[in-house]
């Protein structure tokens, strides 16, 4: 049966790590990302920009349309108790603190200016008001789409600022309230990097011409050696000739676009290298505000699956030990955000064909058709439906695994493997297709006497279905999250497209709410 690709184990750390996962086999994947994630401060020694914390511990890792200014200007706070009373020294503080991290936070442009209130009423607002947002989005429930499923968990910041306020440590309260994640981090620190880029300029839009391979010369190799070295600070900047070291950094480039690495470049590769680095510093700001929503600890033992990159990585033990290809849900049929924990394995799924598929993609095919894949109707009239019998037909493949959700998705295995070969592996109806489930299952079921490889081989030889219920101890996180912008370990910004454009409409939200958030406290 065919392995994991193994993932060089990380160094010991005390919390989780949830950093998205590349292996060098995949679209979504540099080689980078293979490398154990890099120690990062905690939240309390979170330090301001250009200052280095005097400590730093291991943190937690994980695996947008440039927002409007999204303000500091308080929204009304309802508060249980009477609002703290500053200092004039604390509000100055306060001032220079909300000025600094509303804009390395990635919460407004760097050309939006702040308005802050001279009061301390008005300023305590205006921190709660930052606080909510850089801790927990600037959405309100009321913006999600139902497609993403997670939420961010309530949080009052009142009593942990009039802490702050009474123990005059505003600063490190300022410090604790983002994401405690490396992967924040990352994005954190590749906001700064992309704005430095925007604000010396950017880089020019590569003309359109024939593919450019090593050997070619001329003026678009020119052109193509200072773009890529804007980004990548190993190319020379002088000469116009293609040669390998230039071949080199397109491949590099490649990979952290998520494209064939091929060291052609062609048109796929002329459209990332000339999206404007304005829509960069967008997309590290939609997947900061993403990152807000997730859980401020996640179990050491869970599945990742990144969406937009189609690829699934597995947590074991605080570090991740192996990633597969995987095959999300095409645009109109988008694979959702989601957490929750797979408690079943079922072997030699059928396939219950949802009632929109078979409407629109069998039932026209005719009786024949469907006899011959496999298919039977069940049931008569309005209520009648398609079942796909199990075995090597089956849509499902051989393994499926099941967790509760309201989308009524989960990932499985598939009988065509054609499609992993692509770097462009959005293709299913929503589920979750993976490249190696066998192990999966197999890791998954190590722990349960009955089901070793052995009996699962032999389990797979019939048709017949079982369902196998993982215990209590080996039920495994999920969750299936939407990344188009994340660091490797060496700090290396990677892109993907945002197929869904879910960047857009996230900022549209951010924007419309910040609006919200003026109008009411002017």
């Amino acid at each position: 049966m065919a392995q994991f690709r193994l993932i060089p184990k990380p160094k010991p750390s005390p919390t989780p790590i949830a950093q998205p996962v590349a292996t060098p086999v995949s679209q979504a994947q540099a080689p980078a990302r293979t490398q154990a994630p890099r120690p990062a401060a905690t939240p309390a020694q979170r330090a301001p920009q250009g200052q280095t914390p005097a400590v730093q511990t291991p943190r937690p890792t994980l695996a947008p349309p440039q927002v409007q200014p999204t303000p500091l200007a308080p929204a009304p706070i309802v508060a249980a108790t009477p609002l703290p009373t500053l200092s004039a020294r604390q509000i100055a503080e306060l001032r220079q603190l909300l000025t600094d991290a509303g804009l390395s936070q990635g919460l407004r442009r760097m050309t939006s200016t702040v308005t802050l209130p001279n009061d301390s009423d008005g300023m305590a607002r205006a921190a709660l008001d930052y606080a909510r947002a850089v801790h927990s989005g600037r959405l309100d429930s009321s913006d999600f789409i139902n497609d993403w499923g997670l939420r961010p968990a309530p949080f009052d910041p009142a009593p942990g600022f009039a802490d702050a306020v009474k123990r005059d440590r505003l600063a490190a309260w300022i410090r604790s309230l983002p994401p405690p994640y490396a992967g924040y981090d990352g994005l954190e620190k590749g906001l700064v990097a992309y704005r430095a880029i925007l604000t010396a300029g950017g880089w020019p839009k590569l003309a359109p011409g024939p593919d450019l391979a090593k050997g070619a010369s001329g003026a678009r190799v020119k052109a193509l050696r200072k773009r890529l070295a804007v980004e990548d600070k190993q190319v020379a900047t002088s000469g116009d000739v293609f040669d390998q070291n230039l071949q080199d950094a397109v491949l590099r480039a490649q990979r952290r676009y998520g494209l064939r690495p091929t060291g052609v470049v062609s048109t796929g590769t002329l459209a990332a290298l000339n999206v404007p680095v304005e829509a960069r510093v967008r997309q590290i700001m939609a997947n900061m505000e993403r990152w807000r929503w997730l859980p401020q600890t996640l179990p050491a033992k869970r599945i990742q699956v990144n969406i937009a990159a189609a690829v699934m990585t597995v947590f074991e033990g605080d570090s991740p030990i192996a990633s597969m290809k995987a095959v999300t849900g095409r645009p109109g049929n988008e694979t959702p955000m989601l957490q929750s924990r797979i408690h079943s394995i079922v072997l030699n799924p059928p396939w219950n064909v949802p009632s929109g598929i078979a409407a629109k993609e069998l039932w026209p095919k005719g009786a024949a058709y469907l006899k011959a894949h496999g298919y039977r109707v069940i049931g008569t009239g309005p209520d009648r439906r398609l079942q796909q019998e199990s075995g090597p037909r089956s849509a499902l493949g051989r393994y499926k695994f099941d967790f509760d959700n309201p989308y009524a998705v989960y990932l499985h295995d598939t009988p065509v493997q054609s499609g992993f070969n692509s770097y462009s592996r959005l293709d299913s109806h929503g589920c979750v297709r993976l490249e190696k489930p066998g192990p999966l299952a197999e890791l998954l079921l190590k722990n349960d006497p009955e089901w070793q490889p052995e009996a699962i081989a032999a389990q797979l030889e019939g048709t017949k279905t079982v369902r196998v219920r993982l215990a209590d101890a080996d039920q495994v996180a999920v969750y299936l999250l939407y990344w188009t912008a994340f660091a490797s370990g060496d700090g290396t910004m990677n892109f993907r497209d945002d197929p869904y454009n879910w960047d857009k409409l996230l900022a549209e939200k951010i924007e419309s709410r910040a609006a919200v958030s003026v109008a009411t406290a002017s």
